[in-house]
């Protein structure tokens, strides 16, 4: 977020570099931004400090740290106050992308650390969630009642509906931690599965209603699985 359109498209530009980063969204508006972050699972926000209607400080302070942020800005003045408020880090215009690169690991250190992923509750997802394809970086929206399962291939997830599937860089474990838990289930070191999708069980074989594919049924899964089933299933007689 930033009022200078130039601004934004030199980060837009770092963040297509950066392989670990997934463009959501961006604006010139705080506003529009402030309405982005609060409905939207935001892992991290670069933000300006000054801006019209809103500045990045008083922003910061409404979303209570619901996402992280690194403060991007010509004034060095507002570092103290910015580091008050538990910023990530503080990136000083002309913003090289060397110095990009460092604050973009600072945030993939912190979120690899479970105990240090979130400092505030995390709202749950909407009902949709939108992922950086292998075209040129497209980003996809993908609704989670279209997914039927997940297969993990190293740094990349293969996102599986009726319809297509969608390939994106992500690790199976972020994206897991984004999905509903009363829908979505890990059922193998490789696999998610949507519990609404399911057909049947055929010994350590999961069968889909929409598709003739099926997905294994990892033995360290197998109770858990079973559990969620009966859980699922009593709640649905209610």
């Amino acid at each position: 977020m930033d009022d200078e359109q130039s601004a934004i498209d030199l980060l837009k530009m770092f963040i297509a570099k950066t392989p670990f980063l997934t463009l959501a969204a961006s604006t010139t508006n705080p506003l529009e931004a402030l309405g982005i972050v609060q409905s939207q699972p935001i892992d991290l926000v670069f933000l300006d400090i000054h801006m019209p209607q809103l500045s990045g400080l008083d922003f910061m302070r409404l979303i209570k740290g619901k996402s992280r942020v690194v403060l991007t800005t010509a004034y060095s003045e507002f570092a103290v106050e910015g580091f008050e408020l538990e910023v990530l880090d503080y990136l000083l215009k002309p913003i090289a992308f060397e110095r990009f690169l460092k604050a973009a690991q600072k945030a993939l250190n912190v979120f690899a650390t479970p105990s240090a992923r979130w400092q505030a509750p995390v709202e749950e997802a909407d009902d949709y969630i939108f992922v950086k394809t292998e075209n040129k970086g497209k980003m996809v929206k993908v609704d989670f009642q279209d997914i039927i399962y997940i297969e993990g291939m190293k740094n990349y997830l293969s996102i599986n509906t009726a319809e297509e599937s969608i390939v994106t860089l992500l690790n199976i474990k972020d994206l897991e931690e984004r999905l509903p838990a009363k829908s979505f289930m890990r059922v193998h070191k490789s696999y998610i599965v949507s519990l609404n999708k399911i057909r049947a069980l055929d010994g350590n074989q999961i069968l889909f209603k929409d598709i003739k594919s099926y997905v294994p049924l990892g033995e360290t899964y197998r109770n858990a699985f079973f559990e969620a089933l009966q859980k699922k299933v009593m709640s649905s007689k209610k």
